[in-house]
């Protein structure tokens, strides 16, 4: 099959590039609005970027009334977020924190999940995660604009959480989207 972007709607760009571009690792985002309410959001669009400085990104796109979403809006007014990892135990309750709320809810609050203040950011990160990274942030590229417009956030990793046992493996076992609703793991790496 052939498909020329010109010729597809933005659902179908996107059902397209969930579909080639896989696994895609899952950045559990937790941010604090200027008001003091939590937010916790997953995005898939997600990835390392270098070492030197220690630099992540994420691609939040705007909401269905082409507006920036709670962790975009948030992460633009105080420049700080967190960075959850998802092991499998967590999915269920990752995949629930998808789901749309007003800005004053808490999906922390919402879908049960613990908190604990950072070291160095004014934001909270999931308790149960394995590992998080704390992050400031280096800037934000508006790629589009409109209902599912991309946002590009960069941010500067400046402080790592890491449980002792994930330490231990030579990879972990986290979850990622491998399809539009589909999760998945990498349980078999391989040395080359």
């Amino acid at each position: 099959m052939e498909f020329d972007v010109n010729q597809l709607s933005v659902h179908e760009i996107y059902l397209r590039m969930v579909q080639l571009i896989t696994p895609r690792p899952i950045a559990w985002v937790s941010t604090r609005s200027q008001d003091g309410i939590d937010n916790l959001a997953p995005f898939s669009f997600f990835s390392g970027v270098g070492a030197n400085p220690p630099t992540l990104c994420f691609a939040p796109a705007n909401n269905n009334h082409g507006e920036p979403k709670d962790t975009l809006r948030n992460i633009q007014q105080t420049g700080q977020f967190i960075v959850n990892v998802v092991s499998p135990d967590l999915a269920a309750v990752m995949h629930r924190s998808g789901d749309p709320e007003p800005p004053e809810v808490s999906e922390f609050e919402q879908c049960g999940v613990e908190a604990i203040d950072g070291v160095q950011v004014n934001v909270p990160r999931v308790v149960q995660a394995q590992a998080a990274m704390e992050c400031t942030l280096h800037s934000v590229v508006q790629l589009g604009t409109g209902p599912g417009g991309a946002n590009l956030v960069i941010g500067n990793v400046v402080y790592f959480h890491c449980d002792d046992d994930c330490l231990q493996q030579p990879a972990m076992q986290n979850v990622a989207r491998v399809g539009r609703k589909q999760y998945g793991m990498v349980d078999e790496p391989f040395s080359m």
